[in-house]
């Protein structure tokens, strides 16, 4: 009986000690909060990521990246911030998960079942396959049994590993080679450059590399398709409901469509000839009329190689270019836009450079500081192309969608309606060529990834990222 009652004097003073500090401290302390509120309560969402084109890089106007873009608009639900932590390696991104230093990793990789039985993942979002990938010219496997005595590069993967193994069941032993100080972005340009024969990725990843390096192939691809999904630790049960809840919203099924048009969708239209041409015109003609660019860009505020990008979509960096709408020089423009920017000679190509970006910019202006970056940009481009009034209804037919007419994606979206009679009727300045203003813009961003990439330092891609610029 003595012992019941110490035990019950003992717990009550441990209630009344916990009331005391409850009372003192407040709800919001640490010491009574579940993991989510813990979240809210520092103020930040710590994501494990990568520090890649498809996962987070600093931009020119602040981070950016496909995982980075959806995990900051799953930390804007919550009503705090977004701290990167850039981790490359799978196993040490689990470590630091389960050790606490995270709540979340939004990698862009698919986890094989042996991680996956460690982690607790969130819906799937994006889907993804293994692709093995070599270089024209090279050897050419048409499947895995192809490979005897060829050996597949790659980085670390339970994935992949788990993917080569399962293989072996029916083609014998499978070769493969991991790189653990690499990225799969550096092995992809060591397979460019001859320096592996081939290697394996994720069908995303390969997408937004193969504008740098258009000799690459796919051979094949190994293993089902995949979901990407978010891993948090499985102690954080709150954390884990409200991003089922978060992914489960239609206004998040329409961000992760948004997302995947804006990083994707001009990736598609594929042009291996073009491409190699454009390189080589990096190195031939460019030279000639880089500093104009330059010195036009610094003066009226815009990216230099973004205008590049641009003059190479318009002409080629021919400055004698004509079309037959008689659009002429380096940046078509039409003798009434000429006249508009004081320019008397549209074949003078440094005038014509100057007189082009001052137009672009003036497009820039008119589309006005609502309009985020790189969106902003974007719908300038597409008013360079299309006219600027037309660039206005496509925004309008958006509102009329409810779809986000401050957004590219949602204006991109809109812009081939203009070509339809049910639409056009119904805005200011009628018909246009809607579709050809998303393919002008598209292959513009392409011509602009690949042009900062040929800027770069041999060997700095894949290290980092860091001066990546793309839109």
């Amino acid at each position: 009986m003595q012992h019941m009652i110490k035990k019950t004097i003992k717990y009550g003073l441990i209630g009344s000690f916990l009331l005391i500090v409850l009372w003192i401290f407040g709800c919001d302390h640490p010491l009574f909060q579940n993991d989510l509120e813990a979240i809210k309560s520092r103020g930040e969402l710590i994501v494990i990521t990568r520090n890649n084109t498809t996962c987070y890089f600093e931009g020119p106007h602040g981070p950016t990246g496909f995982e980075y873009d959806l995990v900051k608009a799953f930390a804007d639900h919550l009503g705090v911030e977004v701290h990167p932590l850039v981790i490359e390696d799978e196993a040490d991104m689990i470590e630091a998960l389960l050790n606490g230093k995270a709540d979340i990793i939004a990698a862009g990789i698919p986890f094989g079942r042996q991680s996956a039985r460690l982690l607790t993942l969130g819906p799937g979002y994006l889907e993804v396959q293994q692709q093995v990938v070599g270089r024209r010219g090279g050897i050419i496997p048409n499947d895995i049994s192809d490979l005897s005595g060829t050996a597949i590069w790659m980085t670390s993967s339970s994935d992949r590993t788990e993917t080569l193994k399962a293989l072996t069941t029916d083609y014998g032993e499978v070769a493969w080679k991991t790189l653990s100080d690499y990225s799969s972005e550096e092995l992809l340009q060591m397979v460019w450059n001859r320096s592996l024969p081939l290697t394996m990725v994720e069908s995303h990843t390969l997408a937004m590399n193969r504008r740098y390096y258009p000799e690459l192939v796919v051979h094949f691809t190994l293993g089902p398709p995949k979901k990407l999904t978010w891993a948090m630790n499985p102690q954080s049960r709150n954390l884990q409901r409200e991003v089922s809840r978060w992914f489960a919203r239609t206004d998040t099924h329409n961000l992760i469509q948004g997302l995947t048009e804006y990083y994707f969708s001009h990736l598609e239209d594929f042009d291996y000839v073009d491409l190699v041409r454009f390189r080589r015109r990096i190195h031939n003609r460019l030279p000639k009329y880089q500093p104009y660019f330059k010195e036009a860009a610094a003066k009226y505020g815009l990216d230099w190689q973004l205008v590049a990008a641009q003059a190479y979509q318009e002409s080629h960096w021919n400055p004698r270019a004509k079309s037959f709408t008689g659009v002429r020089g380096i940046m078509m423009l039409t003798l009434e836009t000429a006249k508009s920017m004081g320019l008397k000679n549209r074949l003078a190509a440094k005038e014509a450079i100057f007189a082009g970006t001052r137009y672009m910019a003036k497009l820039h202006r008119m589309v006005g500081e609502d309009v985020p970056e790189p969106d902003r940009t974007l719908m300038a481009l597409a008013a360079y192309n299309i006219g600027f009034g037309h660039l206005q209804d496509a925004r309008v037919l958006a509102r009329r969608l409810e779809k986000p007419a401050d957004s590219w994606h949602g204006v991109r979206s809109a812009f081939p309606l203009l070509q339809k009679k049910k639409y056009y009727r119904t805005v200011e300045h009628g018909y246009a060529r809607g579709t050809e203003a998303v393919q002008y813009v598209d292959r513009i961003r392409t011509y602009h990834k690949v042009l900062i990439m040929a800027m770069l330092p041999q060997g700095l891609y894949g290290m980092g990222h860091q001066n990546i610029r793309p839109f």
